[in-house]
This record gives structure tokens, sequence and C-alpha cells, in this order.
């Protein structure tokens, strides 16, 4: 028996060795079938885990760069209360690519919304409108030690007052400097009794697609928050204003955080967080800056002179279809096409012509339609510039010597407003082609072209703006200055203390219904 019994001990410590080693193996083809697919390739669970790891921590970029970002606090007597951080961000014109945060912003007080809630839960409808000063909450950060502070537009330009606050809490008054609308930039000023920590520019042009970047801002009024993402696009064009170039990226950018700046990892600023695409009000991972290649030198310009002088060539152009390409014998699809060129500028005295395609712009090729009126507004006022234009299947090279432009275009509008009328306090203009492809309207959109709004007009308390377009008054069409004017004196030729008003406004593309009563005895504004 013992003997017999030797043979099978060995048999068994082969037997557990043998599943020993299986059982090795088979451990070592699990854990290489995490790492690797059967074609040797790297999982892709394995390489994500392998990369976080390599990820560097933003910690010290924050502690460099936060001291220099501040809280704007803006003070507005009697202005309406809504939802947002500031005003005049809403762009409704390009609901598929971007949206603005909509009208004056963040709550005076956190539990406003929640009071707002309680109201229409209790059935007592909306609640009752705040009363005296409103407070919005805004972004900025400081760009030198004597107290230059950057932010949008947007968020200070109804302020009664504005007051920045540091990170460590405390408030400085500021002097609003100069802003610029076209940009939806401002720079503001405050004064401290030692130099500040500030932050300085980086090269926006530099970026590329998928780099990383850094925002901070002041989100829900909540104070100094990062959030961190990547570059998810260059150049979009949202239509908020005529010199769109904005960076596109996925760092939570939300309510209060619009002039805030976007980082590189060298702790410099490549961007302005100025607005966001949102279903709902909050951030879903697309957020758009003014690139710093185009804020710098505004700020500059606003820094020295209160201001911004931008270049003017004086022509209306549109896209060059491969349609159009073709018919003018057009190699590629490229420039941009002068629809009109208005009398007495550069462009007519250089011999721009109607029907030119404006290839490039001081040997810089114009791909995209909005390349144009970028280059020209960065040409210095009086330097001649070079125009490359496609006209009779070749092309020819232009002189033109660069003007100052207009204020608000007034004076090249004069042209268009021929025929315009006034009422009510509103003047009226005729919707031209010209306004129709600088208001980016459909070819559907009738009606006529709010030029101004007088103060004292009763029609200022719909916030009527100029571009607006006013479609039908109470329900009836207008499609010319004259018939506004008519159906306008017909409201205020109505008997009663109170005359109703109903207009059908199209602003950026989207229709929108305003109606408000008229008390008896008004006169109507100026005109």
């Amino acid at each position: 028996m013992l003997m017999s019994s030797q043979p099978t001990a060995r048999r068994l410590r082969r037997s557990v060795l043998a599943a020993g080693m299986a059982l090795s193996l088979a451990g070592s083809s699990l854990a290489y079938a995490q790492t690797a697919t059967s074609d040797g390739h790297l999982d892709r669970s394995a390489a994500a885990a392998r990369d976080a790891t390599a990820l560097p921590s933003f910690a010290p970029l924050v502690k460099r760069v936060l001291p220099a970002v501040v809280n704007i606090s803006v003070a507005m007597k009697g202005a309406p209360v809504a939802d947002e951080e500031d005003n005049g961000g809403e762009d409704q014109g390009a609901p598929d690519e971007g949206q603005r945060p909509p009208s004056f912003g963040m709550p005076g007080s956190p539990f406003d919304q929640f009071l707002r809630k309680f109201f229409e839960q209790q059935g007592r409808g909306p609640m009752p409108p705040q009363t005296g000063e409103r407070v919005a909450l805004g972004s900025g950060f400081i760009i030198d030690p004597e107290g230059y502070v950057v932010t949008n537009n947007h968020v200070v330009q109804n302020a009664d007052k504005v007051t920045v606050v540091l990170q460590d809490g405390t408030k400085h008054p500021a002097k609003l400097v100069g802003r610029d609308s076209k940009t939806d930039l401002a720079l503001l000023k405050i004064e401290a009794a030692q130099p500040l920590p500030y932050v300085s520019w980086g090269e926006s042009s530099a970026l590329q697609v998928g780099d990383w970047v850094m925002a901070v801002g002041n989100p829900f009024g909540l104070g100094g928050t990062v959030s961190s993402g990547i570059i998810s696009a260059r150049g979009r064009d949202i239509h908020a204003g005529p010199y769109d170039d904005f960076l596109q990226i996925d760092a939570a950018i939300n309510r209060g955080n619009s002039g805030g700046p976007t980082f590189n990892l060298n702790g410099q600023v490549v961007g302005i967080n100025t607005a966001i695409y949102s279903p709902n009000g909050g951030s879903v991972g697309i957020g758009f800056a003014i690139p710093a290649s185009l804020a710098k030198p505004v700020i500059e310009q606003l820094k020295a002179h209160g201001k911004v002088e931008r270049g003017w060539l004086g022509v209306q152009v549109q896209e060059v279809t491969p349609e159009i390409a073709k018919s003018l014998g057009l190699p590629r699809t490229e420039g941009a096409l002068v629809a009109e060129v208005t009398k007495a500028t550069p462009a007519q005295q250089a011999g721009v012509k109607q029907g030119d395609v404006i290839l490039s712009y001081n040997g810089h090729a114009i791909d995209k339609l909005r390349d144009l009126p970028i280059a020209v507004a960065e040409t210095p006022v009086g330097q001649r510039a070079e125009l490359k234009v496609w006209r009779d299947g070749r092309e020819e090279t232009l002189e033109p010597v660069i003007a100052q432009m207009p204020n608000d275009l007034r004076t090249a509008d004069h042209a268009e407003s021929a025929g315009s009328e006034k009422a009510m306090g509103v003047s009226l203009a005729p919707l031209t082609q010209q306004w129709r492809e600088r208001l980016h309207l459909a070819k559907e959109v009738k009606g006529v072209v709010v030029m101004a709004v007088a103060p004292d007009s009763p029609l200022a308390e719909l916030g009527l703006e100029r571009g607006d377009v006013i479609e039908d008054i109470n329900q009836q069409a207008v499609t010319t200055p004259e018939e506004a004017a008519k159906r306008l004196a017909q409201v205020q030729r109505e008997q009663g203390n109170e005359k109703q008003i109903m207009l059908l406004v199209n602003r950026h593309g989207i229709n929108q219904y305003v109606a408000m009563t008229v008390k008896g005895g008004t006169n109507g504004g100026n005109g």
C-alpha cells in the first residue's frame, strides 16, 4: 500500500502544480486581455486610465492666476429683474450655434428664484416685481498692477455703479474707462493702496483644437470658481456681432462667468468667456470666448483713448457660393463678393466696383466672409491697403486708403435710410438688401428697420433697438416706413385714455411679439 501510494502522491503533486501553472497562465492571459486586444493594440479603457494618471494638476496654475480674477457687481436703478447675469447678451439669432446668457443676470439674492417658484406653486401668480436698485454679477480680470480690469460690455453697459470684488473679499468702486459693443468688451479702473496681482495676454492664434484651457469666473454669484476643458473649435461665428471669431471651449461656463478669463497652461489669458449655448440656461459644455488676439488691441485702444477707432472700406459684401464662383469664372469658391459700394468711401475712391470679388487683403487670403471686416477694422486709419479683386475673369490690384469707421455707421446708413419716417419717437427705414445681409435675415422676412428710438418715446418701454425689424403693427403687416408710420398714427388717434399696441418684431432672425398699453395724452415722443 505504501509503495502504491507514493506514485499517487507524486501524481497529485504534479496535478496541483499543473493546476497552479494553469491558473497562473490564465491570470496572465486575463491581465493581458485588460491591456491589449487580440491584435496587440492597447485597450482603450486601460490606455485612458494610464493617460489619466499622467495629466498635470491645475492646482499650481490656479494659485498663480486666481488672485487676479475678480467679481463684478453692477447696481442698476429701476432695472427689470431677470434670471441671468448680464444684459444685451441673448443671441437668439443663432440658436443652433450659440446663445449668450440672456438679459440681466443673477438675481439680487440667491433666494429670488426660490421665491419666484414658491409664489407660482402657491397659485399666487408671478412673484411681485421688485423695486429700487438691482444687482447683477459678472466676472473680470486685472491686466496690470495699476488696477485696469477687463470684462464684457454687456455686464456693465447699463450700470449706475460698478464694484470690483477681489479674491480676498475687498471691494473697490470702479470707473468705466471705455467699452466697445461691437466686440462686447469693456475696461474698468480701480484704485488700490498697493500694486494689484495681474495676468498677461497669451497668443490665442497658437491654440489648436484639443489644447487644454482653464476658465475662471463667478458663476451664479458663488465667487472664484475654476473649470477646465479643451478647445473644441476655433473661428466660431454665432452672429453676436460683426467681428465674431470665437473660441469654442467645453470648460463649464455658467451665468456669472461672463467677462472672466480663459487661461492656457502657461497661465496666460487666451480668451474672455462671453457666451454659451444652452437650452436650459446652464452649461452643457458649449461655451464661447473672445480670443485674446481680437481682445488685446481693443483693450489697448480703450485704455489709451476710451474708445475704439476702426478702419473702414465702405463696401457691402456677401458670401461667394459655388454657383456664383462658377458664373464669375473663379477657380475656387473664395473671397467676398461686393454687393454695393457706398458713395464717397475709400472703396469707391480706389475703384472698387459692384460685382468685384475681394480675394485678399494686405496679402491675407479672404477664405471666409467675415475675414474681410475683421482685417479692415484692425487696419490703422490713413494706412494704404492692398486689395486683390477678381473682375472680368482676371485679378486686379487696388490700393484704397483706409478711413475711420463712422460711429454706428450712421454716415454709411444715410443712403440706406432714404425714405425714412418717424412716428411715436421711432425712426424707421426701408428693409434694403444691405440691411437684410447685415442683420442675417431670410428672404421671406418683410418689414421696416428701426433706425433709432427716442428716449421719451412710449415704445422705448418695449425695448426696441436699432436694427430691429417691425413686421406688423396690431396684426397688420407693414412693408414700408410710410405704412408703419400710418399704423402708429392710427394708434395715436384712437379714442380713450389707454391705447393698445402690439408689434411683431424680428431681432437677429427670431420673431417675437411685444405689446404694451399707451396712456392717453402722450405726444408720441420727438417726431
